[in-house]
């Protein structure tokens, strides 16, 4: 028998599944009449063909767009991963740098480019937020299920009491595809430009390379630092502002969605706590799926295949199951 849970947790496919199921009842309901009534037997029958047709036709259909799904994440090569600290003030940041490192040499071995676009450090060092562009064939079907609160729990370098403390930073995966369907008015755009902080030599202290842009229906921001060029920065910035209005655009389509269907779970929003770095306990913990992995230290030194691989065989596209 094919699995059919993964199409009732999948938020585009739910209320599919839902007249699916409701078509099985009819034909169960069909079932007990042929024991009852020899007369009524042959028209039933019929009626039972026809509702399998129906429910044939369903799953036929569920399918395509599920295969439209992986075939969309496989073909996306770029995306912009965003890491902001969070809750637990520097030791936060210090966890946000982590988790770039641990990315950052996933990607190396994946043979994926990985680059700085933008950042914002903390007084101890670490990322207040940090913004970058990763390139490579499959790199955003591995990472999308990345996106939301991940949470550690390990005593600081900076604790001298031996104390154990908690904290989080969110991460977002957007991806970048050639076309969107977003329209962007330039009487909507404020931009702005100013010298790049840091290193990098003459041009980055006497010429206005940053770019900052907001987008004032929304007032999402964005900037990019890292290119030597005003225009090089303008359109990478403007890229990663596209890309945020579009997943926007998703997520306000999936909670309409959800709006109307109580009963499904989870929208894989960053609000969600999807994952625990336990350093005392050597464990990482992934609570979508309830399952965990040992030898963290691997684990944040980039090695990610056995969780990503697991998380891509036990999540369906586009949907991640709340913590209970």
């Amino acid at each position: 028998m094919e699995d059919l849970q993964q199409y009732r947790d999948n938020i585009k496919t739910a209320y599919l599944m839902a007249e699916y199921d409701r078509l099985a009842k009819e034909i169960v309901k069909n079932q007990e009449l042929t024991a009852g009534d020899e007369g009524m037997k042959e028209l039933v029958l019929e009626e039972i063909k026809n509702l399998e047709v129906g429910q044939a036709d369903i799953l036929n259909y569920i399918k395509s767009i599920t295969k439209e799904e992986t075939g969309l994440a496989e073909e996306i090569k770029s995306l912009v991963l965003e890491i902001r600290a969070g809750a637990g003030g520097e030791e936060s940041s210090i966890f946000a740098m982590d988790l770039a490192a641990m990315y950052r040499s996933y990607c190396d071995q994946k043979g994926w480019s990985f680059v700085l676009t933008d950042e914002s450090r903390s007084e101890s060092g670490g990322y207040k937020e940090a913004m970058f562009e990763i390139h490579g064939q499959g790199a955003y079907d591995d990472l999308r299920y990345e996106t939301g609160v991940h949470r550690v729990q390990r005593v600081p370098a900076t604790e001298k009491q031996g104390r154990v403390h908690t904290s989080t930073a969110s991460v977002a995966i957007l991806p970048l595809r050639a076309s969107e369907d977003i329209k962007i008015s330039p009487s909507d755009l404020e931009i702005t430009t100013t010298r790049s902080g840091g290193a990098g030599g003459q041009n980055v202290n006497k010429v206005e390379t940053a770019v900052r842009i907001l987008h004032k229906p929304t007032g999402l921001v964005v900037k990019s630092t890292a290119e030597r060029s005003q225009q090089r920065n303008r359109d990478k910035a403007m890229t990663i502002l596209v890309a945020k209005l579009a997943a926007e655009k998703e997520a306000k389509e999936v909670a309409a969605l959800s709006a109307e269907r109580k009963s499904q779970i989870g929208t894989a929003d960053r609000s969600e706590k999807i994952r625990t770095y336990n350093f005392l306990q050597d464990r990482v913990t992934d609570h979508r799926i309830k399952q965990s992995w040992h030898s963290i230290e691997k684990i944040m030194a980039g090695e990610l295949e056995p969780l990503i691989s697991t998380l891509k065989e036990k999540i369906p596209l586009d949907h991640s199951s709340k913590e209970e």
